[in-house]
């Protein structure tokens, strides 16, 4: 790890950023600092060059897989116990704008009528009336989403399960420039400050106090996932194995396929496991990066980690994680937001391990192709838990390419009058202006072509097996 130090023109544009960040009335002083100090961290150029030479494939002790974790107590006093040191915090700073809804992400309706929030609220009630815990429920804002999922999470005041929410820091764009805090040249508006990616989860929990209160509860692990992975659901077998082999950390990790070739991976790294993401790998190894036989494993950011040693960390300041930054426009203005992430905190903790976890832990819905599996009849829906239907014989789900007309979930819905049955479908390409009818069935590969300006009707009941379909002619 390379640390440089500040040359004096650098040191000069952190100085003038102290000035103007301090006139900043919108935020804390954590967040004034904690923003000096990853700027200048990134100006320092403390990078992390990795040496290609030195990675190595983790063993199956530092990726243990999921199979070989010992079963869980069957007695239900020895799983309250295991329960009541949990808490589940879900990562709620998204906006659904890419799927063309206002407000959270977290409250798009992805089945029956029920949110992402519902779900997530219904597994943790059942769990708590199940066993007679109280495992509480965190969701990390972002200042994008917090009055929204305040008002939201009224509707659970009744239920038998405590919310607790706190944001995520507020830091302002750096226009490129001048290296002058957005804010500070009469942008007032929202878009002159970012959330600085979910590894702010560990300053940001100690800072709101929440650290502390959970802790003095007896509380020792937290489960973070993103609120939009339905397959992130709490696992008795993670909790013990790692209670009982005293992990700090752990990363749910699960094998490649072709379409997540850009996700981070796990490897071994001068005797300790660490994330590597894309965008430190060098140029002449990007392709053996994304290749499946050499890196075979990917981070769900399903993560488990020790309370007290974010505390511990926290306190002397030593989760110092890749600065990512990222290029941004706003109003024609060219700003920096830079960010970090909460899995590359890994190798800060001791013991820190991955787990090699079946593909159903990962279940994001990251648009309304995504919405179309979980919607259907591949999947069903129990207690709030997202199961997939074992009428499917391959393994892997079909692949679904819905053109721009389908982007938006008000405009998805209205497109199919109910979602066809896609239990022996492979794959599905849609372009153009295509709408479908009642209890349409998808089987092998399908491929339906609107011509330009003409509307396409898939009629009710109709069953489509391996065609390609360019016009009402092909039905």
């Amino acid at each position: 790890m390379a640390t440089a130090t500040l040359n004096s023109a650098d040191a000069e544009k952190i100085n003038n950023l102290k000035s103007d960040v301090a006139s900043l009335t919108q935020i804390s002083e954590n967040e004034k600092s904690g923003f000096i100090n990853l700027v200048a961290r990134y100006l320092s150029g403390e990078a992390q060059h990795v040496e290609w030479s030195k990675i190595q494939t983790p063993t199956d002790e530092v990726v243990v897989p999921y199979d070989t974790l010992s079963p869980v107590p069957e007695d239900a006093a020895e799983t309250k116990k295991l329960l009541d040191k949990l808490v589940v915090l879900k990562l709620n700073g998204g906006l659904g704008t890419t799927m063309g809804c206002t407000g959270p992400k977290s409250v798009i309706e992805v089945r029956n009528g029920l949110t992402f929030l519902d779900l997530i609220v219904i597994q943790i009630e059942s769990l708590n009336k199940k066993y007679g815990c109280s495992v509480p429920l965190l969701l990390m804002n972002s200042f994008n989403t917090h009055d929204d999922t305040s008002k939201i999470i009224e509707k659970y005041a009744k239920s038998n399960i405590e919310i607790h929410t706190f944001n995520q820091s507020q830091y302002p764009r750096l226009v490129v420039e001048d290296f002058k805090p957005l804010p500070s040249k009469g942008n007032t508006g929202k878009d002159a400050w970012y959330p600085p990616g979910h590894g702010d989860v560990f300053p940001s929990l100690k800072n709101s106090g929440k650290l502390d209160a959970l802790l003095s509860k007896g509380k020792e692990y937290v489960f973070v996932a993103n609120s939009d992975n339905l397959g992130a659901i709490v696992d008795l077998k993670i909790l013990n194995h790692l209670i009982n082999n005293k992990n700090e950390y752990c990363m749910e990790v699960t094998p490649k396929t072709l379409a997540d070739v850009k996700g981070g991976t796990l490897i071994s790294y001068e005797g300790k496991v660490q994330l590597l993401e894309i965008a430190q790998v060098p140029d002449e190894h990007v392709n053996e990066f994304k290749s499946i036989e050499k890196f075979k494993i990917f981070n769900t950011n399903n993560l488990w980690i020790n309370l007290q040693a974010i505390n511990r960390l926290v306190q002397a300041d030593s989760l110092k994680m890749e600065i990512i930054p990222n290029p941004k426009e706003v109003d024609g203005i060219k700003v920096l937001q830079l960010e970090t992430a909460a899995g590359a905190a890994i190798r800060f903790f001791d013991h820190a391990i991955g787990i090699n976890v079946p593909r159903s832990r990962f279940l994001p819905v990251k648009a309304t192709s995504d919405l179309l599996l979980v919607q259907s009849d591949l999947y069903t829906l129990n207690d709030g838990f997202v199961t997939r239907n074992p009428a499917r014989a391959n393994p892997a789900n079909p692949s679904i390419d819905l053109g721009p007309e389908f982007k938006k979930v008000s405009n998805f819905l209205s497109r199919f009058k109910s979602i066809p049955s896609i239990i022996e479908l492979d794959s599905l390409k849609v372009t153009g202006d295509v709408w479908f009818g009642a209890g349409v069935t998808l089987k092998g590969k399908v491929t339906i072509t609107a011509k330009s300006g003409a509307k396409l009707e898939i009629p009710d009941g109709k069953v489509i097996e391996n065609k390609e379909i360019n016009g009402p002619e092909d039905i």
